[in-house]
C-alpha cells in the first residue's frame, strides 16, 4: 500500500497523539484511565457494533470508559498502524478482525507487521459468511454445486462478493482451492443482495446476518456456512466442512495489544474479555447482530492469528489476488 504524503502526516500525528499519553501502566493499578480501542473501519459497520458491544462489557468490568475510536480506511490499514505505533501500555488497543490476516498478505508494503506487532487480548466472536443461492439455481446443496461446477466449463458459474480481498472473496477462493472448481469472481462494491433475489447472479459468498433472513423466508437458498460446525443461526444449513473436510473460512473478531504490552495486563485483558463473552446478556447482544461469541486464551489466539494469516496467504497466492 502506497500512502500520499498527507496521509502518511495524519498517520504519524496520529501515532504520536496516541503515545504521548501518560506513562507506562503497571498491572497491579491497571487501568487508571480510559482506553483507547481502535476500529478500522466506519461507525456502523460489523467491526464497530462489535467494539462497542465489547466496550460497554470491558468498561463495565474495568472501571474505566472505552473510547471507540474509529479511524477507516486503506481495508483497517490506517487504524492498524496507528496502534502498532502506539505505547505498549494497555491503553492502546485495536479490535483486531480477520481482514488483518487477510491485509497481511494482499498489501506488499505495509509500514506494519500484524503477525509481530501485536500480542492478542482475547477473541470475542466469530461471523460466519454463507455460499447463497438463487432458489432457481440448479444446485440444491453443496456437493450439487461442486458437480455442477465441475461438469460445466471453468468459470462458466458467478460468484458475487463483498469486493476484491474481502472476507467473503477469500472463503469463495479457499472454496475453490480445496474443491477444484473454478467460478467467475463478481466482486460488488454496493450490495448484491438486490441482484441475487431478481436471478441477476445466482451465486454469492455472503455475510451471513447480510441473507439470514431471506434464507429463513425461503427467498434464498443457503449451501453452506463456512465455520467448521453449523451456525446456531442457521441449524439447517450444512457447514461446508461437512462435505469438503478442513475448510474453515470464518470472519473473526478479538482484541490486541502493541506488542510489548505487559504480559499481567494482556491476562487481566484476557479474563475480562472472556468473562464478558460468556455473559448471557452480551451473548445475546453479540447473536443479536449476527456473531457468535467465543473466547480463546491469548496463548490460543496468537496461534489462532498466526494459523489465519498463513491460511489466507496461501488462498491469496493462489488465486492472484491483487488490492485494488
Amino acid at each position: 500500500m502506497i500512502l500520499s504524503r498527507r496521509k502518511f502526516v495524519h498517520i504519524a500525528a496520529g501515532a504520536t497523539a496516541l503515545t504521548s499519553l501518560p506513562g507506562i501502566a503497571h498491572a497491579a493499578d491497571y487501568p487508571t484511565r480510559p482506553i483507547h480501542l481502535l476500529v478500522g473501519f466506519p461507525a456502523g459497520s460489523g467491526p464497530d457494533i462489535i467494539a462497542r458491544i465489547a466496550g460497554h462489557w470491558l468498561s463495565t468490568r474495568l472501571g474505566r470508559d472505552i473510547i471507540v475510536d474509529d479511524r477507516p480506511g486503506a481495508g483497517g490499514n490506517i487504524a492498524t498502524e496507528l496502534a502498532a505505533k502506539a505505547a505498549p501500555d494497555g491503553y492502546n488497543l485495536l479490535l483486531a478482525v480477520s481482514a488483518n490476516a487477510i491485509n497481511a498478505t494482499l498489501y506488499g508494503h505495509l509500514n506494519f507487521d500484524f503477525a509481530h506487532d501485536f500480542v492478542g487480548a482475547g477473541l470475542i466472536a466469530m461471523t460466519p459468511f454463507v455460499v447463497v443461492a438463487n432458489p432457481n439455481f440448479e444446485a440444491k446443496n453443496l456437493s450439487e454445486l461442486i458437480a455442477l461446477a465441475k461438469s460445466k466449463p471453468a468459470g462458466a458459474i458467478n460468484m458475487a462478493t463483498s469486493g476484491v480481498g474481502s472476507g467473503s472473496h477469500i472463503s469463495g477462493e479457499l472454496l475453490q482451492m480445496m474443491t477444484g472448481i473454478k467460478l467467475t469472481h463478481v466482486p460488488y462494491r454496493a450490495n448484491y443482495v438486490p441482484d441475487l433475489l431478481a436471478g441477476q447472479i445466482m451465486l454469492a459468498v455472503s455475510p451471513l446476518p447480510q441473507v439470514l433472513e431471506f434464507i429463513k423466508q425461503g427467498k434464498l437458498r443457503g449451501l453452506g456456512v463456512t465455520t467448521p460446525a453449523r451456525s446456531q443461526m442457521l441449524p439447517d444449513v450444512p457447514a461446508i466442512g461437512e462435505v469438503v473436510k478442513g475448510y474453515d473460512a470464518s470472519g473473526w473478531f478479538g482484541v490486541v495489544a502493541p506488542k510489548g504490552t505487559p504480559a499481567d495486563i494482556i491476562a487481566r485483558l484476557n479474563t475480562e474479555i472472556s468473562a464478558g463473552v460468556n455473559d448471557p446478556d452480551t451473548k445475546k447482544r453479540l447473536v443479536g447482530v449476527g456473531a457468535e461469541p467465543r473466547a480463546m486464551s491469548s496463548a490460543d489466539f496468537n496461534k489462532f492469528i498466526a494459523g489465519e494469516i498463513e491460511k489466507f496467504g496461501k488462498v491469496i497466492k493462489f488465486a492472484n489476488i491483487k488490492p485494488l
